[in-house]
């Protein structure tokens, strides 16, 4: 996902939405982070009360419930995302600039070992099929498939173009979102090639991206809109309306809600009433930065990183700037 804070101003929720029935999301709690440096990816872990955070140089460990300090995984520079097996007790977090991963103790938080990759690794995950750690690399546009075992790399799949984040449907295919493309690469993740190039227009520049198993649809977050697109056709099969900035997007199997973290200050939530119907319940206020999100299906909860910001002049389009020591988590309960 990028690492930058673009200026954005919501001057309304101008979109249209049908609000079938009110949203019970509110904010509870905010985590304060007082080290300094830019953000991506966070995760809670729903197996213990860990909350992973990526935060410049290293990855915050927060109790998920509390937000209080449980540790610091470092030598991490330029991380992205982090995942875990927790089978094997170890976590994994995607160096963008050392081309690499670290490998850590899911109870000391040490780093155990590093692992070449791809050019500039961003997103990271667990596959459960084929048990295996994955990562996006934006630079090199390609994925690096890892067998968490050996710690070996068993595959480079290339994708065409710039891979943002990638799901698996959990029976031997992923998607990934290609950015720079905009469009959805569909993998066989057994084989290790590339099946397919689904053009997710009028969607640009796709960012998160979530999958409903069940229904056999991906929810690819774009600017400004949520497409929704058939995991075995390829097709688009709707396109809804989102806050401006967009870079995550997740999916809660139970409440089958759709959440889309909107960096100009809102966050996006979408009944999935079928396949095929969709209806926006509500566009939740948040903070300006808040573009990426983590869920905890097991609370309820989302998590979203955020800061303040220096003001600025009315027009002013640079990048604003962070104010020192403001880095925060906004904890959300639905």
């Amino acid at each position: 996902m990028k690492k930058i804070i673009f200026s954005l101003f919501l001057t309304s929720c101008a979109f249209s939405y049908t609000a079938s029935a009110q949203s019970p999301a509110k904010l509870i709690n905010t985590f304060r982070i007082q080290s300094s440096g830019g953000w991506d990816y966070l995760i809670p872990n729903p197996k213990t009360n860990k909350l992973y955070v990526s935060h410049g140089s290293q990855v915050n460990v927060l109790d998920k419930n509390t937000g209080d300090s449980l540790g610091v995984i470092t030598n991490t520079i330029g991380v992205h995302g982090i995942a875990f097996i927790n089978a094997l007790g170890k976590g994994y977090t995607s160096n963008g600039k050392l081309n690499n991963i670290s490998v850590f103790d899911l109870k000391t938080n040490q780093v155990l070992s590093q692992i070449a990759t791809g050019e500039n690794p961003d997103a990271i995950f667990y596959e459960p099929f084929t048990k295996t750690i994955i990562t996006c690399n934006g630079r090199s546009k390609d994925l690096t498939v890892i067998d968490p075992i050996t710690e070996k790399v068993i595959a480079t799949i290339p994708v065409g173009g710039k891979p943002e984040t990638a799901v698996s449907n959990e029976a031997g295919q992923i998607f990934v979102n290609v950015e720079d493309k905009n469009e959805i690469v569909q993998i066989d993740i057994v084989a290790n090639k590339v099946l397919a190039h689904w053009s997710i227009a009028p969607g640009e520049e796709p960012t998160g991206l979530a999958i409903d198993i069940a229904t056999k649809r991906l929810f690819a977050g774009t600017e400004e809109k949520l497409i929704v697109v058939d995991a075995i056709k390829g097709t688009v099969v709707k396109v809804i309306p989102i806050g401006e900035g967009c870079d995550g997007v997740v999916y809660d199997n139970t409440t089958k809600q759709i959440y889309t973290s909107n960096g100009s200050g809102t966050m996006t939530i979408i009944k999935a009433v079928s396949a095929n119907q969709y209806d926006v319940i509500e566009n939740m206020t948040t903070k300006r930065g808040a573009r990426t999100i983590g869920i905890d299906e097991s609370t309820h909860k989302v998590y979203l990183p955020t800061a303040d910001f220096e003001s600025q002049a009315a027009g002013d389009k640079s990048r604003p700037k962070m104010i020192a020591g403001t880095f925060q988590i906004l904890v959300i309960k639905y």
